[in-house]
């Protein structure tokens, strides 16, 4: 998430959508996340929990906000499902083998319910807050028997409706295709996670029946089950937070309610966002106030900008560090193992990968810096190449502070030139440059009087 504040920005981040306060303690129940949907529909090769939001799978987004609230956590996921496993670890993880519905899946998980409550989560649901989790535990301690999201979506479309009684409370769930005409138009519709105590929970899952045309176990039949024996209750909570992801578009679409929510915390938090619709952050992104972001800027997994720098339009950063009042770009690439520190200017059609750029360090134009440690006060001229990489390994290249590097210099790594160094514009440099020193690596230059017009007319002729 986007946070300003001073910590480490490896922390994790505690501020939740409806604004900063104190850390909340976790809750001592399990949650279960319904992990095994194959994806059909995003016509992919991975499953659907594994396809990618805010740069990271999505499934790593619902968990990041699940682990916020509860003790307990249990991902069932289906059968050669590895690197799923792998995303969720160290959550427990259950195998439904057989999909044969959500009740079937979360019946998978029961042995793990543990004590306390138990809430279902959907991983096509990511976008649920940390709010909106406690709001359905807090419902459920006030006394209902079962507590379950509901949303009024602008288009209803083929949701289930929730089918409440006169004093509110939900008697069942009609699925669209069931509904009668006047059931239709139920705007309250179900959002699927649901909250009850882990022991009725069991019963109520191991009554379902699977007497449908699809022969499965539907989890939204407990609602009627826990119906007759107490009150259930709907939580609402917007669209923005419920809606669930079965396609490519509604992936996108999930991507821009997320981009919004950091877009909008980056500027309630002092950062400066030129055209905040063109941004696009990871959700690690960490900025401190006073930063300014220009238009058209993509921010990477592990990007960290201290306060009063600028990012200027068009630039490219990821796993990154920016310093204190910094400018980089316009269209610059910052690369994995970048740090940019106090001061320093990163210009143009710059590359860094695994560079230290020293304070007030300047590379304008047209160059690629790669493994390099460049010291402070350091003048990179345009067109500048540390060559560290011979098709093998990686070679580092060192640059002493006050040193100036002519344009168009090639430094073959590995390399060392000293303080307070001149690198002359052009030189190919193989050999270490003592401290005070003055580089050459051109080749002597040759004027051949009138030749240049000879071979020109060579030329002319030859194309005629």
């Amino acid at each position: 998430m986007i946070n300003p504040l001073p910590s480490s920005p490896t922390a994790p981040q505690e501020a939740v959508e409806s604004g900063d306060h104190e850390k909340l303690p976790k809750v001592r129940a399990t949650a279960v996340i319904l992990a095994a949907g194959q994806g059909t529909r995003m016509k992919s090769g991975h499953p659907k929990a594994m396809q990618r939001l805010l740069n990271r799978p999505m499934i790593a987004q619902l968990l990041e906000t699940a682990r916020k609230v509860f003790e307990d956590i249990v991902v069932v996921v289906g059968p050669d499902m590895a690197e799923l496993e792998a995303e969720v670890a160290p959550a427990a993880i259950v195998r439904q083998h057989q999909r044969l519905g959500t009740g079937h899946a979360a019946r998978m998980a029961e042995e793990l319910f543990g004590e306390g409550d138990v809430v279902v989560l959907y991983a096509d649901n990511p976008l649920v807050t940390e709010a909106t989790m406690r709001r359905l535990l807090a419902a459920r301690q006030k006394g209902a028997i079962l507590a379950l999201l509901g949303m009024r979506p602008e288009n209803p479309g083929k949701y289930g409706r929730l089918v409440t009684a006169s004093d509110g409370s939900v008697q069942r769930i009609v699925e669209y295709a069931d509904a009668t005409p006047q059931e239709r138009e139920i705007p309250l519709c179900n959002a699927g996670m649901m909250c009850a105590d882990g022991q009725q929970f069991r019963q109520w899952l191991s009554a379902l029946q699977a007497s449908n045309a699809q022969g499965e176990y539907y989890l939204t039949d407990v609602v009627a089950l826990a119906a007759r024996e107490g009150r259930v209750v709907c939580v609402e909570a917007p669209e923005s937070e419920l809606a669930g992801i079965n396609s490519r578009s509604e992936l996108a679409h999930a991507e821009h309610i997320l981009q919004t929510r950091l877009r909008q915390q980056a500027m309630d938090r002092g950062v400066t966002l030129v055209a905040p619709e063109t941004v696009w952050f990871s959700n690690d992104t960490y900025l401190e106030p006073d930063v300014t972001v220009e238009p058209n800027v993509f921010f990477g997994p592990g990007v960290v900008v201290r306060r009063g720098a600028v990012i200027r339009a068009f630039s490219h950063l990821e796993g990154a560090t920016v310093g204190e009042e910094c400018v980089i770009g316009p269209y610059a690439r910052l690369r994995p193992g970048a740090v940019c520190k106090a001061q320093s200017h990163v210009g143009n059609f710059v590359e860094l990968k695994n560079t230290q750029l020293g304070e007030r360090s300047k590379a304008n134009h047209l160059t690629y810096l790669g493994d390099a440690v460049i010291g402070d006060d350091v003048n990179i001229g345009a067109g500048t190449i540390t060559c560290n990489y011979d098709g093998v390994f990686k070679h580092r290249t060192v640059i002493g502070k006050s040193t100036f590097i002519g344009s168009n210099s090639i430094l073959v790594a590995p390399i060392k030139i000293g303080d307070n160094a001149l690198v002359a514009a052009g030189s190919v440099l193989t050999e270490d440059v003592p401290e005070r020193a003055q580089a050459f690596g051109r080749a002597r230059q040759v004027n051949k009087p009138e030749r240049g017009h000879a071979y020109k007319q060579e030329l002319k002729a030859r194309k005629e």
